[in-house]
């Protein structure tokens, strides 16, 4: 770009930095830059790449401005993302700058794709025929143009025959547009057998994919009701009327029977989005979901930031899961904010869930959502049968910690050739580590948390801050050998439990920290389902609507473990997770049985989830929480205050406290102490803003922030609306 020609005006650029507003560059006078177009702007020192946003620069002389210095070929930004992008900083109260980061999260497709150099037949003729070469000739003779290595791999021959046809010029050199990453799904290419009951849902959301307008559908069905073939169906029709689908999924990564699914009804799988996806990947899904190419997109939270084009349904799978609650930088939850997306797009959303939150239930019982029930497993399928072990009745043998009741279930279940799966959300070997003798316990350094025990790698592992060392042989404290003891069970001790009563069975141990990454559980996950393990021990990624066929035997094996915190949705939490996990059971028609091991058998999550009464469990908790203005009856924000001293961190939590402005609607709780006081090296407190539903905390956020001190040295300051960790 010539920087010598004359400036002639000034456009606003969002720029992916921690600010309110967008920053003022120059244009020169040739250049078009319409608004959403993606630039490279110079940044102090570097430069970044931006966003032309809306409306007109500042008022400043243009000659005192920097340049833009480049306009990307890409497809603008659509100007219903930017409003979406503008929302989302509002309602977070996040700079508007690091949400558009989240849309920029590619930054090298931001300029088109290479094409591919390719081979094509010229007419001319060989001087010399062979087998190899008319095998070559019979295969490039439609006239299409092939690249060097797929022709030869067609044609089963070496590069050189292809290289050789070429050097006489039988074949010319042609440009390949580069291929898409995966093929257009087909609408009409492999429809469901569906009940009747699938068949009404799926005809009604149908009819909501294929109308103009926004609104919300939530599909409430149990576990293995087939609420994926029934969504499906709304795909299908958002597709058929030239739309593009996003499907958010909680654990993308560990979805692969889902992929497989996808392609066996529309012929073609969907692109991924997630954060295990090479670069190189990420790229061309970024770029050809801005263009149009891709129509469906698999993904985690973030892929509700890519630039859909013509983006025309949003399916939201196990909408109730934690994981769509990002609590890093811009916290948001991506199940809320799909609905906004929605509504800026003027298109459907489908909420899909066995067990809905509490939220989404009661936006259904006020008219503001849709709901559809599919009350029935597919193929008349029994739910579990389930019941609850008394551990004070009924307790395990001395250094175990499965009940009699449940190893003996175990026992029957490998009997019959059936698989089991035994459910501890806490992985490693123990959760904490002490010395016999002088009762030093393993913590980690950086955090107020114990350092697991990881036997199986021989270290002490910190889940919050990543901290590890090696398992000593010696107490460090007072040096005596032998005399460390874990306590309490994680996934490992279990196993190693089961070991030694089944010393036959073939155990898997499933964990999101295990060896091998994502790639080697997707293949543990599929061996379960192909029937080549007898146990299962898994933390919460084994209820993430995986099918195996074989099981037919769940085994919670602590059920109060949950509901031991202050979290006011610990109930809701704990009726949802063992919910989806006992759902493991049963699903290919086979009788089947869920056992609970629990100190608190008359708990209400444990009548309900006995008695399958969910519809008294969700009436009931609605109504606690009506009577204590919690959402969604009411609103609450944190405030996260963290420091590299404690002193540092009460005294500016004290100070926002008392910056506080006094308001009816809302009251400000705290400074307290965070229950996890130190993490990764900081100190941190915390406050809660609570107020009715009527009540603006956003504005009373800002008004706070503005009259309390500015953060100094290492104080930091993070705002969560709708927060869903409260440690």
């Amino acid at each position: 770009m010539n920087r010598d020609s004359p400036r002639k005006h000034v456009i606003p650029v969002m720029v992916p930095v921690p600010t309110d507003r967008p920053y003022s560059y120059a244009v020169p006078e040739a250049v078009e830059v319409p608004p959403g177009a993606i630039l490279r702007v110079p940044l102090g020192p570097r430069e970044v790449a931006g966003v032309a946003w809306d409306g007109d620069g500042e008022a400043v002389d243009s000659k005192k401005l920097k340049e833009i210095s480049q306009v990307f070929d890409c497809p603008p930004l659509p100007a219903e993302m930017r409003r979406f992008i503008e929302w989302v900083a509002a309602y977070t109260l996040s700079p508007p700058g690091m949400v558009a980061r989240m849309a920029l999260r590619a930054p090298a497709a931001f300029d088109p794709e290479p094409p591919v150099e390719g081979l094509r037949l010229t007419g001319n003729r060989p001087d010399r025929m062979t087998a190899a070469r008319e095998r070559v000739l019979a295969q490039a003779a439609d006239g299409q143009a092939w690249t060097r290595s797929g022709l030869a791999h067609a044609a089963g021959v070496s590069l050189s025959v292809v290289d050789g046809l070429a050097g006489q010029g039988v074949f010319e050199r042609v440009e390949i547009p580069p291929r898409p990453l995966v093929a257009r799904p087909d609408p009409a290419f492999g429809r469901a057998e569906l009940t009747p009951d699938q068949q009404a849902a799926a005809e009604r959301l149908r009819e909501k994919a294929a109308a103009d307008g926004f609104g919300v559908t939530l599909l409430d069905g149990v576990t293995g009701s087939g609420k994926t073939e029934v969504y499906f169906e709304a795909v299908a029709a958002a597709l058929e009327r030239g739309g593009q689908v996003l499907i958010l999924l909680p654990e993308i990564a560990l979805t692969q029977a889902f992929l497989e699914r996808f392609h066996d009804r529309f012929g073609a799988k969907p692109a991924e989005w997630h954060s295990d996806l090479a670069p190189k990947k990420r790229e061309r899904v970024w770029r050809q979901v801005a263009e149009g190419q891709v129509r469906v997109v698999a993904g985690a939270r973030s892929a509700l930031f890519l630039p859909f084009c013509e983006l025309g349904l949003i399916v939201v799978d196990e909408e109730h899961d934690p994981a769509y609650k990002q609590e890093d930088r811009v916290f948001y939850n991506a199940r809320d904010m799909s609905v906004v997306r929605a509504r800026f797009g003027d298109f459907p959303v489908v909420l899909a869930s066995a067990t809905p939150s509490l939220e989404s239930r009661v936006n259904a019982d006020q008219g503001r959502y849709d709901r559809i029930v599919l009350p029935a497993r597919f193929a008349e399928a029994a739910m579990p049968d389930l019941s609850a072990i008394d551990m004070r009745k009924a307790p395990p043998e001395r250094g175990g910690f499965l009940s009699p009741v449940l190893v003996e279930a175990i026992g029957q279940t490998l009997a019959r050739q059936e698989q089991a799966l035994l459910f501890l959300n806490r992985r490693g070997y123990a959760p904490l580590t002490l010395c016999r003798v002088c009762g030093h316990r393993f913590q980690c350094p950086n955090c107020s948390t114990w350092l697991v025990e990881h036997r199986f790698r021989r270290q002490l592992v910190c889940h919050h801050c990543g901290h590890n060392e090696a398992q000593p042989e010696a107490c460090p404290e007072c040096g005596t050998l032998d005399h460390l003891v874990p306590c309490g069970p994680g996934v490992e001790r279990i196993a190693e439990e089961v070991d030694r009563h089944f010393p036959d069975a073939r155990t898997i141990v499933l964990s999101s920290d295990m060896m091998g990454g994502v790639k080697r559980l997707r293949l543990e996950l599929e061996a379960i389902a192909e029937g080549e393990a007898d146990i299962v021990v898994g933390t919460q990624l084994v209820a993430k609507g995986h099918n195996f066929p074989g099981m037919t035997l769940v085994g919670v094996v602590d059920a109060d473990l949950g509901l031991a915190n202050g979290d006011p949705r610990a109930a809701e939490r704990t009726f949802q997770l063992l919910s989806q996990v006992t759902g493991r059971a049963g699903r290919s028609g086979r009788k089947s049985t869920g056992l609970l091991q629990t100190y608190q058998p008359e708990h209400p999550v444990m009548r309900a989830l006995v008695c399958g009464d969910a519809e008294t469990f969700y009436e009931r908790e609605i109504a606690e929480r009506e009577r204590a203005v919690l959402p969604p009856f009411g609103r609450l924000a944190a405030m996260i205050v963290s420091a590299a001293s404690r002193a540092e961190a009460e005294s500016h939590a004290r100070a926002l406290r008392r910056a506080a402005p006094v308001v009816n609607e809302i009251a400000v709780l705290g400074p307290a102490e965070a229950p996890l006081a130190l993490v990764a090296g900081r100190h941190r407190f915390r406050l809660l803003v609570h107020g009715t539903r009527r009540a603006d905390i956003q504005a009373y956020l800002r008004t706070l922030l503005e009259a309390a001190p500015k953060p100094r040295g290492s104080v930091r300051v993070q705002v969560d609306i709708d927060p869903q960790s409260f440690l």
